[in-house]
């Protein structure tokens, strides 16, 4: 984003301060370089980020990097069967230890100065290293790995928010999935270029999507306002037990997350009438997934931090993480899910379950885009949210919470 007026000179305290709350971020929050450097510090890197499932990583050596900003995490099943993650940096000279993204190794090897490292992130290998220094003193460094019933999350800080509570509230309705028996059916990535919070904000609102995505809006009730929806959802509920599924209601997003503790949140919203899930036909593409009997005509939302969001049909899930790559990029990674004992090309077909959310994102990639183009306009002003945006009010209100938080 070039062209932008360098008039403005209030300090981010101040900047925060003069947040007229009910509007869009001023125009500095996405086009300042000293705001990235401080969201890079206060949001990003002390926050959870979903990094995958624990099916990508299943045998001893299986490793997978996770690039987030100018932080690389390399994250691996060692030895003893436990899963690790350690900065991807060398700790000779500082290189990037490992350039593939994914694979099974059971050493390390940095490709600078061939210094080596065991999957446990001991420095195993150096060559003509003083007897003076202790090869202990220089395994790779940790990096916060959990995981949350078979999603695992990366934090890029030794004090991440707390999990307890969203392990325990969560339980249920991802058991409900068996979340820990699905295997990543396809991964997809979609670079963005755009300030990375122009892409979670257009994530967490369906207020273009009427407009903008007719294939979601054929099928799914949340672009209908609130007045409109209660009757589908009644609808919806009253098919549930017959169907497997229980009725959850889990909010805490991280604008009301306790201090210290990861936001997260789940929901079940009803899709129209002649749909079961977000198919093309809207038909059954893969085995019913968990504790499902048969299919409600529901899909559920659940959300973990400020990053990473989960859409759950009946018999697949979708997952969308969003990251900063610099200033003015960003980077959409989506997973889909399947139940682990399905089969490629005999219970689903990859194309069928990715379809929707395929068209969809490449139809944000351009929205999202062109939104930034717009901001970076010397007429750009804030303009107040609808009513269908407060998920995203919520959400910019985090990123200025974890702004002002030293």
């Amino acid at each position: 984003m070039t062209g932008v007026s360098n008039a403005d000179t209030r300090t981010v305290d101040e900047l925060i301060a003069d947040y007229q709350a009910g509007y869009s971020l001023e125009q500095r929050f996405y086009t300042d370089p000293d705001v990235y450097e401080l969201e890079l510090e206060r949001v990003v890197c002390r926050n959870w980020i979903l990094a995958g499932h624990v099916s990508e990583l299943v045998n001893p050596g299986d490793f997978k990097v996770l690039s987030v900003g100018r932080e690389s995490a390399l994250i691996v099943r060692g030895d003893d069967g436990n899963l690790r993650a350690f900065a991807n940096v060398c700790r000779h000279r500082g290189s990037l230890v490992c350039l593939e993204s994914e694979g099974n190794a059971r050493r390390f090897a940095c490709p600078y100065h061939g210094w080596t490292y065991d999957t446990e992130g001991a420095l195993v290998a150096a060559r003509d290293l003083p007897e003076s220094v202790d090869r202990a003193d220089f395994g790779l460094r940790t990096v916060s790995c959990e995981v949350v019933h078979g999603l695992v999350l990366i934090a890029f800080c030794e004090d991440p928010p707390a999990l307890e509570r969203c392990r325990e509230e969560l339980a249920a309705p991802m058991a409900m999935f068996d979340f820990e028996n699905l295997k990543v059916a396809a991964v997809r990535d979609y670079p963005i270029a755009a300030n990375w919070k122009l892409a979670i904000e257009n994530y967490q609102e369906c207020y273009h999507c009427a407009t903008a995505h007719p294939e979601y809006a054929a099928m799914h009730t949340l672009m209908l306002d609130r007045k409109k929806r209660p009757r589908l959802q009644e609808a919806m509920r009253a098919r549930m037990p017959a169907c497997g599924v229980d009725d959850y209601c889990i909010d805490r997003l991280d604008t009301f997350a306790p201090p210290g503790e990861i936001g997260f949140g789940y929901d079940r919203h009803a899709l129209f009438e002649g749909y079961l899930n977000g198919s093309r036909e809207g038909k059954p593409v893969a085995p019913l997934l968990g504790s499902f009997s048969d299919y409600d005509g529901g899909a559920s939302d659940f959300s973990f931090g400020g990053f990473s969001f989960l859409l759950a049909y009946s018999d697949h899930v979708v997952a969308y993480v969003f990251t900063p790559v610099d200033h003015g990029s960003a980077l959409c990674r989506v997973y889909w899910l399947v139940r682990s004992d399905a089969e490629a090309g005999c219970d689903y077909d990859v194309d069928q379950i990715t379809w929707l959310w395929d068209v969809t994102t490449k139809a944000d990639l351009e929205i999202i885009q062109n939104n930034a183009r717009g901001i970076a306009s010397r007429y750009y002003t804030p303009g107040p949210f609808s009513g269908m945006e407060s998920a995203e009010q919520n959400w910019v209100s985090w990123v200025l919470g974890e702004l002002a938080r030293p």
